[in-house]
């Protein structure tokens, strides 16, 4: 009986083992994919306070993006019930001209 004891004991500390290293593996990707989105972050920030991306057009994104309210609030975005439609902004974040004849 010792003997099987001891099997279904290293058997049972193998599966903890296991699932430990899944519990950690999960936590890596989900520190890596923080991390990612920080810096892709950042990086956009940086372009926009350095002028090589129009400002309008990252409110336009986030505007479109973000649906709690106080991810909104960050940005000064109005409440998504309140938000515009869809943007009418160029690609390049620029409005269109004016349509004087409507």
């Amino acid at each position: 009986m010792g003997w099987t004891l001891t099997l279904q004991q290293l058997t049972a500390q193998k599966q903890q083992l296991e699932a430990r290293k899944r519990t950690e593996e999960s936590k890596r990707k989900r520190t890596d994919d923080t991390r990612r989105k920080i810096l892709v972050g950042a990086a956009i920030l940086a372009k926009v306070e350095r002028g090589e991306w129009p400002q309008a057009r990252l409110l336009d994104m986030l505007n479109s993006t973000l649906t709690r309210p106080d991810d909104r609030a960050l940005f000064d975005l109005p409440h998504p019930e309140r938000a515009a439609g869809p943007s009418t902004l160029r690609p390049d974040g620029t409005a269109p001209p004016s349509d004087s004849n409507t």
